[in-house]
């Protein structure tokens, strides 16, 4: 994530305001709201051991769809092919394992966080709320916190594998990560129409068909490293992964642009100054991110990491523009795969699910 996500590459939304706060006219339509994660796994010659994996002996490894057709003059990938996913290489139990981590998580996070009778959610919203009734500086002071969390443990994650191991590491990470971005989340659901109006475009034509198709593809670039679902809840030992192909061919920090794309068409759409401070706060974590990020994983994999960085862009398509990024002829087969398939189904689930999520976010009264 660039910052290493769990939530806050952040399912935010325009959805449909509180009935008893609209007005008769001018109401807008929702944008959307997702969270897909999904999982990849390939061989990376010349890296650590840690992050190398074999494939089956009946078919030779390979680092990236192009090897099939790169120049021969081209060097080859040191990078792993994101959004991979064999389904002869999965584990019925892993997947049982993960389903019973997920439901326990659910029920701590609602138990501990989200339930006002049994939480503590509610109380962090309101003594943040304490110190000043404006909900801009709330918004902020949420995403600050939340950023400080999230980017620090990312930041002392090499230090802390090393003290609890792998997956104590990343139980601690989630475990405070993500009540913060629920927080977030449902205070700007609940308080996205309260700051001041500084313009209205919902009249525009075809503007929402923009901004919706904006969002939508946006969904693809915030969640790269997470298609290792089990990673994620530690079934499998979390690692820390360079991509190289796919996505990153068009940005090396797809987190950090994933999010601009959802900040500018929530923010043009919404048209206020609750919207707009909760966009300066979420890019402003993103781009540190990217400076993060790449520190980080200069850390890790050195001249890999070097090499990625040389044939890679943080302004989308410029290392395809400039030459630096060969495209391989069947470039596209890197997109025709499962994990794409899911973010666009749950994409498109979540925005059907609005008024689920948003009866759900009014009702705890953050």
């Amino acid at each position: 994530m660039a910052a290493s996500s769990v939530l806050l590459c952040n399912p935010l939304s325009a959805l449909r305001r509180r009935p008893t706060a609209v007005p008769a006219a001018g109401f807008p339509r929702p944008l959307t709201v997702a969270t897909p994660l999904p999982r990849s796994v390939l061989l990376r010659p010349g890296l650590r051991s840690s992050t190398n994996f074999l494939l089956r002996s009946s078919s030779p490894p390979r680092t990236s769809i192009r090897d099939v057709d790169s120049p021969a003059d081209e060097p080859p990938p040191v990078g792993e092919d994101s959004a991979l996913f064999q389904l002869e290489d999965q584990k019925l139990s892993s997947w049982l394992y993960f389903s019973v981590i997920l439901g326990v998580v659910l029920f701590l996070l609602n138990l501990l966080w989200i339930d006002n009778s049994t939480g503590y959610g509610k109380a962090f919203v309101e003594s943040l709320s304490a110190v000043s009734d404006s909900h801009e500086v709330v918004m902020l002071m949420l995403i600050l916190v939340f950023a400080t969390v999230h980017s620090g443990l990312a930041s002392l994650r090499e230090a802390g594998e090393k003290v609890v191991g792998e997956r104590a590491f990343r139980v601690l990470f989630a475990g405070l990560s993500l009540p913060l971005a629920v927080s977030t989340v449902v205070y700007f659901i609940n308080h996205r129409y309260d700051g001041t109006q500084l313009w209205q475009l919902q009249s525009v034509s075809g503007l929402h068909e923009v901004l919706w198709l904006s969002n939508f593809i946006s969904f693809f670039f915030l969640y790269p490293s997470t298609f290792n679902l089990l990673e994620v809840a530690a079934v499998d030992k979390p690692k820390m992964h360079l991509w190289e192909s796919g996505i990153m061919r068009i940005t090396r920090h797809p987190q950090m642009v994933g999010q601009v794309m959802w900040c500018v068409a929530h923010t043009v759409w919404i048209g206020n100054s609750v919207a707009l401070a909760a966009s300066v706060g979420l890019i402003a974590h993103h781009l540190f991110g990217v400076w993060n990020g790449d520190r980080r994983l200069a850390a890790r994999h050195g001249e890999a990491f070097e090499a990625v960085k040389e044939r890679t862009s943080v302004v989308p398509f410029a290392a395809i523009l400039d030459g630096r990024q060969k495209l391989p002829k069947d470039y596209y087969k890197e997109f025709l795969r499962l994990p794409y398939l899911t973010i666009t189904a749950v994409t498109l689930g979540a925005y059907f699910a609005h008024p689920l999520m948003q009866a759900s976010s009014y009702g705890l009264h953050w």
